[in-house]
């Protein structure tokens, strides 16, 4: 039996304490404790070990001025401290605000799957 439970309620602030610990203040509004629940990028999954307290997000993430061009980060949280970064991939896409078209929703989705997919073989293995 695994130790790792999914987490879907609010992003744990430590992502963005580390984060910006490591890459410095302003470098991840996308982790940021501070904006309210419903108004947070979405979709997006963690995970958190109850044995060793470790965790793994997957979150939109964009480093352009209004935000629109984004991808899908996986971010490793070791007991011990830092940060890592998992490479997924490609998981680009658009987040055009508003009303997105069915392919726009079909990318992103498809993104997501490929960045959670990535997130679960880190945790649990390629076979679990």
């Amino acid at each position: 039996m695994t130790s790792w439970r999914r987490y879907d309620a609010t992003l744990f602030p430590i992502f963005h304490e580390r984060f910006e610990e490591k890459w410095g203040k302003g470098s991840a509004p996308f982790l940021d404790p501070g904006v309210f629940f419903e108004e947070q990028p979405r979709p997006r999954a963690q995970w958190v070990n109850v044995d060793t307290g470790a965790a793994v997000a997957v979150v939109p993430i964009w480093a352009d001025e209004d935000g629109r061009h984004r991808s899908f980060g996986v971010f490793y949280l070791p007991p011990a401290g830092d940060i890592w970064v998992l490479r997924p991939g490609v998981t680009e896409y658009v987040e055009a605000g508003g009303a997105l078209t069915e392919d726009q929703v079909t990318l992103r989705n498809d993104a997501f799957r490929k960045a959670v997919a990535h997130a679960k073989a880190f945790i649990f293995g390629h076979d679990g």
